[in-house]
């Protein structure tokens, strides 16, 4: 596909197990199977199944985060090598921000919230006025600009996942990862973070990738869905299809999980 941002062939990762015993052969499990993928660009991806089913490995893996075992990944024709000195994978974290799922401990309570919002500027020698852009993206997430002062624990769960987005966003990337980023806010939070993130797309125009166990996260904010099982995707397409007219048990399964009032 021409306009792939992403794009993975045979990407899989296997770890290997500790031995129970000095003359047991060397186990090894497989967290994916070999995988391809397309991400368009400007288009938004929601990647769903049950815990363990492989879905933040792939993520990693699509981000040089982790080393694949198998396979390749590039990111706007570009192939990532995870095994490179961070320096080297510069320009991949200068394309791409990811909002990670626990909002406490993904901010280091040493820094003020403008610090860890303009880290990435400082780190990837991002010029122009940094600390006027961390004021700037500030306000882009609904917060105060007086909050740059402050600490992270000085702050709610849900106010912690917008400086989180803040911060995955204040180097402009093309691609937004969210790996599981609502699933540790109560309801009415995960709404407004869920509406914010749409905002954002709208005004941006980035490719947004999608974590989640939440069918209704990916119904609102992906239009393709990538439903994964024990390492492997076993469906994908429409989100619409996909969610209301599923072809795989797997995915009739998760559907029917669901529960109704």
């Amino acid at each position: 596909m021409s306009d792939a941002i992403i794009r993975a062939r045979g990407l899989a990762r296997d770890h290997r197990l500790p031995r129970r015993t000095m003359f047991e052969a060397r186990r090894v499990t497989t967290a994916l199977s070999p995988t391809d993928l397309d991400v368009v660009r400007g288009s938004s991806v929601g990647i769903i199944g049950e815990s363990g089913s492989g879905k933040s490995t792939l993520v990693r893996l699509l981000l040089g985060l982790d080393t694949p075992t198998a396979g390749s990944v590039e990111v706007d024709g570009r192939v990532v090598d995870a095994t490179a000195r961070a320096r080297s994978l510069h320009w991949l974290r200068r394309k791409t921000g990811i909002v990670f799922q626990d909002p406490y401990a993904s901010l280091d309570p040493r820094m003020t919230v403008g610090r860890a919002i303009g880290e990435p500027l400082w780190a990837l020698g991002i010029p122009g006025d940094r600390r006027a852009r961390v004021r700037e993206v500030l306000t882009q997430v609904g917060l105060p600009e007086a909050a740059a002062e402050r600490h992270p624990h000085e702050f709610s769960g849900g106010q912690r996942q917008r400086i989180a987005l803040a911060r995955a966003i204040v180097h402009r990337p093309e691609v937004l990862v969210g790996d599981e980023p609502l699933s540790a806010l109560d309801v009415t939070v995960r709404a407004q973070i869920l509406e914010l993130i749409r905002g954002l797309r709208r005004e941006t125009g980035m490719t947004l990738v999608m974590v989640s166990h939440d069918l209704g996260v990916v119904q609102n904010l992906a239009e393709e869905a990538v439903v994964m099982q024990a390492g492997h995707v076993v469906e994908h397409g429409p989100t619409t299809q996909v969610l209301l007219h599923p072809r795989e048990d797997y995915t009739k399964r998760l559907l029917a999980s669901i529960p109704t009032i």
